[in-house]
């Protein structure tokens, strides 16, 4: 059996030591502030996490790009040099190009590399629920799976990858686009915050209001006895835009309701982030569907 590596991008954002537990590789996105662009990387080398978002509380302007085909050739080629197949798992492409990028990247790199294999999956999935799709197929190939077989389990399992979330501050997604003017100033003046997920398409879907933060925190929580499948006794990722307690208040809702007690936390990275801006909390677990 070939040796092979299961590669993703940063804004799956996962943390350096899971990063390294997985044994994954992670090709960084970029972002830039004030004409300045850095690199995602998942040990945070270009800039902290709390830096980040201490910046856009200061009124500063974040965007992202996906990456281009030269980037993505970048990631995925040093490993077909060294003889390894590579499976990757990509950003969704309902939300950014990165997924193109990576598709037209192997279709050049196969021909220079016939004697490889190179897949590339589009996760539909976005922050640490990509992140989540990559934890469960590498457990996948450290159990001894194929590269077909982890490819394979990625396909089958990714619209089981159950996204939902809250943000704090309505202004960001009116930035980006996704609530109008007028529902992100109404919503702000009477506290009303949305409760969104990622479709079966990877497209940003706002589901639901609640009233108060408390409240919509308990919505997150509430999606779990709604739809995870055997809640008590899977792997749950929750990530926040530097809003930690809020975090751990969803997964302490959770581990009383319905007996979960393996979470993992990280940073929203600043690829998602400069959408979400501060306060945001999201929660990623595997469901009957999304």
């Amino acid at each position: 059996m070939s040796e092979y590596v299961i590669l993703t991008d940063s804004s799956a954002d996962l943390d350096d030591a899971l990063v390294k537990a997985l044994g994954v590789e992670v090709v960084p996105l970029k972002f830039i502030i004030n004409g300045e662009t850095y690199s995602n990387y998942p040990d945070n080398r270009e800039m902290e996490p709390v830096a980040f978002y201490d910046r856009l509380r200061a009124q500063e302007v974040a965007t992202t790009a996906a990456i281009n085909l030269a980037d993505a050739k970048e990631g995925i080629e040093p490993f077909l040099r060294e003889g390894k197949d590579v499976l990757v798992l990509a950003f969704s492409s309902g939300l950014s190009a990165t997924c193109q990028a990576f598709k037209l990247a192997a279709e050049e790199l196969r021909e220079e590399y016939p004697e490889r294999k190179l897949f590339v999956v589009d996760t539909l999935a976005a922050s640490m629920g990509q992140g989540l799709l990559v934890y469960h197929t590498a457990m996948k190939q450290k159990a001894g799976a194929t590269i077909e077989e982890a490819r394979d389990f990625a396909e089958d399992n990714k619209l089981h990858l159950d996204h939902w979330f809250t943000v704090d501050d309505l202004m960001y997604l009116k930035r980006g686009g996704r609530v109008s003017a007028a529902t992100a100033v109404l919503g702000t003046m009477l506290s009303i915050k949305p409760v969104l997920h990622v479709d079966d398409e990877g497209h940003l879907i706002n589901v639901s209001k609640a009233r108060g933060r408390k409240a919509s925190l308990a919505a997150l929580a509430e999606k779990v006895g709604e739809m995870a499948i055997d809640p008590a006794n899977q792997t749950m990722f929750i990530s926040h835009s530097d809003c930690l307690e809020d975090a751990k208040y969803v997964a302490e809702l959770i581990r009383e309701k319905y007996g979960t007690t393996d979470f993992r936390f990280n940073y929203i990275g600043p690829v998602i982030g400069a959408h979400t801006g501060p306060g945001c909390v999201a929660l990623f677990f595997l469901g009957e569907h999304r």
